[in-house]
């Protein structure tokens, strides 16, 4: 009865989201990708792929940035397709989803106004997941008062900005304060509206992925700042989503280390995270990798489910890793770095 009534309003997007599912690279394709010997080899493999002719339009000479530029042009693609298809609950979550990219586009914009760059350099660099009208003016911003009366207070972003708005100037520090506040804001009104909204199977996984984002914020606040005197351990605190497996037992702590052994001795308390500090995996060279590694883990046992909206997000964050992915296999084989090249995190 739950399929019945899931298939009136969903059934058809479900069915896109598998078909699109279904189309990732394969450990074969990767396989493949690896074996090219430069990047028009790389061209030809991916037009036997899902991407098909996707640099059919383009004639210039081939680098890694415009297969990058085109890779994302398709996903971009499919997910307008299916937001456009959706309706009421998955609407409203997919709007969720854009928030996130809406605050990287936000801060990308503040921060090249910043430093004086170019404002059409900067909006080419924003991701289009994250567009909204009045992105373009933030260049007019001196501070982050100005920027939230004149330009957000219309926009969906604009509850996220409580306890962001204060008088100071602003700089590089208080940029990434405000970027960090914003994602603990949204993430917990993400949070939120999954636990009134959403039940079963759909739930479960959201909640799983929204933890593990949650913690991988905290973490990564938590190691980005050590040391740094500007930074008081309140001020971390308040910078800590109040969520997931390392909340609340283990955020004061992480809020106070002092150095890298304290952090990786708290953080490997949690079962799931003992070994994202581990070296002994040449494949995983980086925190990021280790943490990409376990949402793409999260993200197929996402598909074992039926009836679930959870699939879009697994989906989309899917396709965003192979987009990685076959980046990283094209910088290898432009840069002649051979031996680096199997340094990717397969997803399916």
């Amino acid at each position: 009865m739950e399929g019945l009534f899931f298939n009136i309003d969903y059934g058809y997007i479900e069915g896109v989201v598998r078909g699109y599912k279904s189309g990732l690279l394969t450990s074969n394709q990767y396989v493949n990708l690896t074996q090219c010997d430069n990047l028009e080899d790389l061209k030809l493999q991916l037009s036997s792929t899902d991407y098909g002719n996707f640099l059919a339009n383009y004639s210039g000479p081939l680098s890694t940035s415009v297969i990058q530029e085109n890779l994302s042009k398709k996903l971009f693609q499919q997910y307008q397709y299916i937001h456009t298809q959706s309706s009421s609950k998955l609407t409203k979550f997919m709007n969720f989803i854009n928030y996130g990219y809406m605050i990287d586009n936000v801060i990308l914009m503040i921060t090249g106004t910043l430093h004086e760059r170019d404002k059409s350099e900067i909006l080419a660099k924003t991701n289009p997941l994250g567009w909204f009208d009045t992105l373009p003016t933030l260049s007019i911003a001196t501070d982050i008062e100005s920027l939230y009366s004149t330009v957000l207070i219309d926009t969906p972003l604009a509850p996220f900005f409580k306890n962001c708005v204060s008088a100071d100037d602003l700089d590089d520090l208080n940029i990434e304060i405000i970027r960090n506040r914003l994602y603990k804001n949204y993430l917990e009104e993400f949070v939120d509206w999954c636990n009134k909204n959403l039940d079963g199977p759909d739930k479960e996984i959201m909640e799983r992925l929204l933890t593990l984002e949650a913690d991988k914020r905290v973490i990564n606040i938590a190691l980005n700042s050590l040391n740094n005197p500007d930074l008081s351990p309140e001020d971390k605190l308040s910078l800590f989503p109040n969520y997931g497996k390392l909340y609340p037992t283990y955020h004061l702590e992480l809020s106070q280390v002092d150095d890298v052994e304290q952090l990786k001795s708290i953080v490997e308390l949690v079962g799931d995270y003992k070994d994202i500090f581990s070296e002994t995996n040449d494949a995983l060279k980086s925190l990021g990798d280790w943490f990409y590694y376990l949402e793409m883990q999260l993200c197929r046992n996402a598909f074992t489910q039926q009836f679930t909206l959870a699939t879009v997000y697994a989906w989309l964050k899917s396709k965003e890793q192979e987009i990685r992915n076959v980046t990283w296999i094209a910088e290898c084989i432009a840069q002649n770095q051979k031996n680096r090249i199997d340094s990717y995190i397969a997803v399916y």
